[in-house]
This record gives C-alpha cells, structure tokens and sequence, in this order.
C-alpha cells in the first residue's frame, strides 16, 4: 500500500504490525552461525512433529544441516549436521514417511564443479539417528534442484531436473517403503527447451502433480503434469500461462477433494507480482489465472500449501516496504476468493525464500531465512 507522508508510514506501519501479527507467535531465530545458513524447506510429521532443513556454509563450503520440535514449534532441538563432503550440497527438502520417518534430498557437486547428483538420507525414528546418503541419481551431467512429497502409506516422490539427454529434462523417483528402495528414474519432459524449477506435490487418493517451468516457447512459461496412479503413469503436459514476461518459480500443493494449486512468479506489470490458477477435477481443466499480489515493490518466491481443513496457505516475500519480507494469505473457498496480506516479518534486513506446511490442528509453520543479524540465519513462525 502506497503512502504519501512520511509520518503516516511510520503510523500505518505500526498499527499494520499489530493487526498483521495477531495470531502469529513471534518470529524465532533457530540459527547461529558464522555462515550463510539458507534454503529453508519444512514438514509436519507423526504427532505434528515439525522438521526443517537449510543449507549451511560454515564448514567452507555448503552442507546440510537438520532440526526439529516434537511439541508444534515451541522449542526446537539440537542442530544436526547431515553431510560431511568436500563438495557443495545445495537446495534441500524434506518430507515426513509413515510412522517417524523423515526424508531429505539434495543436490551434491562433485570435487570438479561440472556435476551434480541427487541424494537422499532418512531416518526411521524422527531425526535422531540417520542412514549414510543414498545417491539416487548417475548422471555424466547436471542433476540439481529437486522436490519432494509423501503420500499414504509409505510412498515418496522425488523429482528433479537434469541435463543427461543434452536438454534439461523433468525426471521423478517414486519409493513405496519410506525411501529405503527406489523405482528407476522418470522422464517427464521432452521439450526443446529447458525443463527446469520442478514442484510436487501428493493428494489423498496419492495422485501426483508436477509443476515446473519451460522455456520451449521462447520465454518460461508454467506447465503441469499429473499422475493418477501414484506415479506409474502420466498425463500429458498442460501449459498453464501464456505470457510474454517469463513467468517462473511456480509451486503446487494439492487438496483432498482432487482439487490442484499453483502459484508463481509472473512481471506481467512491470513488477514481480504473484499469480495462481487451480484445478479442481485433478489437473484435467483449469481455472482462469488469478493475480494475488498488487504492490509496488517485488512479489517473488510464492510457497503454497493445503491443510486438513481444505484452507489454501500462500507465503511470499515482497519488497515493497523497502526491504524483503515476508507474507501470507489464506483462501476458504478452494481459491475463489483471498484473504488480505498479513506481513509476518519487520526487519532492517532481507527476510527471503519462505517455505510453509499445516499441521493437523491447522497450524501453519513457516521458515525463512533473514539477514538482519549480519549473516543469513534460518526463522520460524506459527499461527493460523
């Protein structure tokens, strides 16, 4: 919201603080650290256990690192360190298995810096002991930026983009025993373009929806792809956006009523802004797209999720203050309509790249990274 006055910003945004933050708790910084801690991802697990992991480059070089609260976010536990490699390890994300199990992928460079593969380790017990690293990906090329989401029972779904066909490409792994065994590796993409930036998201019926961004047509656009049968097939891909301004970042949640959400980047105005469309029969047609942001600043990095209750979650960060910081916003009614933007942070630094999951009790937590303190350490916030 823009101002013209100097002395009713500094009124508006004070009273926009405490309307804004009702409901929340106070952010908590779960990081100290002498380097980068960044890339935040969460999952809620058995009894609504809250797990998050980031990378760290403390050590000289980037490693993954674990943490968790057994009591909905209240207090957190001891910092676990889950690499120990020479290599860079980059852009984690983390699920919750059946019982107290916890999956987290990764992309590892190799000592050359012209690779990179995905890895996995798991735990069976809630993160207190862990497996050695699991590599799920042989690749001669690149294999990075992968997602991942569990479904009932104990199934998980990895996916990931890689350049092994000359063309970055969309492949998924699916694991029917908590990540312990894999399928072999999925092709989902055959453009002439790049397949990259790839979501995933799981429905109670253990459909599989996959969004990514393509560059085929000249400039990204957003596409979808669904699978109805917990990955054994696939639909045909679905453009979703048709823009001259390079739409990217998408992210997709899914609800219980087959019902599919997706969210993205668009600079249709000029400006960052975020748009959504949603299906609400399984991928088969889709809603008109939705601008949700309208601020002068940068709306970028949307992070989307469903809880139990059906309630759509939206976080951003946006730099229309002057700063990045981040947001929120609700939809009751599968998308139709939104709430107003709640701003979560008010810091003197960069609070970016939010990631979010609901509980049970529809709770929802969200995790971000903030510089404020001189380096970027990872903060966590919960309301409803």
């Amino acid at each position: 919201m823009r101002r013209s006055a100097r002395s009713f910003v500094a009124l508006g945004c004070f009273l926009f603080a405490q309307a804004t933050m009702s409901g929340w708790t106070p952010a908590k910084r779960l990081t100290w650290t002498s380097g980068w801690s960044m890339v935040p991802a969460i999952a809620i697990g058995a009894s609504n256990t809250v797990y998050i992991v980031w990378e760290d480059d403390t050590p000289g070089y980037s490693e993954i690192y674990f943490k968790r609260s057994t009591d909905g976010g209240t207090t957190w536990g001891a910092i676990k360190r889950l690499t120990w490699t020479e290599n860079h390890s980059w852009r984690p994300a983390v699920a919750a298995g059946s019982g107290s199990a916890v999956i987290v992928v990764w992309e590892e460079h190799d000592d050359t810096g012209q690779g990179a593969e995905i890895f996995i380790k798991r735990s069976s017990d809630g993160g207190d002991t862990w497996t050695a690293a699991q590599r799920l990906t042989w690749t001669s090329n690149m294999s990075g930026n992968p997602a991942i989401a569990s479904a009932a029972g104990s199934a998980i779904h990895v996916a990931w983009e890689s350049s092994q066909s000359g063309d970055v490409e969309i492949y998924t792994k699916m694991s029917a025993d908590n990540g312990a065994t894999w399928s072999a590796s999925k092709r989902l993409t055959w453009t002439s373009g790049l397949s990259i930036e790839a979501d995933i998201a799981v429905d109670s019926g253990s459909a599989v929806h996959i969004a990514w961004e393509d560059d085929t047509s000249g400039g990204l656009e957003i596409y979808y792809k669904g699978s109805p049968d917990g990955g054994s097939t696939w639909g045909a891909a679905k453009r979703l956006t048709w823009s001259a301004e390079s739409p990217d970042f998408p992210d997709v949640a899914a609800d219980s009523g087959g019902g599919v959400h997706v969210v993205w980047r668009g600079n249709t105005p000029a400006n960052y802004e975020i748009y959504y469309r949603s299906s609400p029969d399984g991928g088969a047609s889709w809603s008109a797209m939705k601008r949700l942001t309208w601020t002068s600043g940068g709306s970028e990095e949307p992070a989307i999720a469903v809880g139990l209750d059906n309630i759509i979650r939206l976080v951003w960060q946006d730099d229309f203050p002057g700063n990045s910081e981040i947001y929120h916003k609700k939809s009751v009614d599968g998308g139709a309509s939104w709430s107003a933007a709640s701003r979560l942070t008010f810091t003197s630094g960069h609070s970016g790249i939010p990631s979010l999951a609901v509980d049970s009790k529809y709770n929802v937590h969200i995790v971000w990274y903030d510089d404020t303190p001189g380096n970027f350490e990872i903060y966590y916030v919960k309301g409803q």
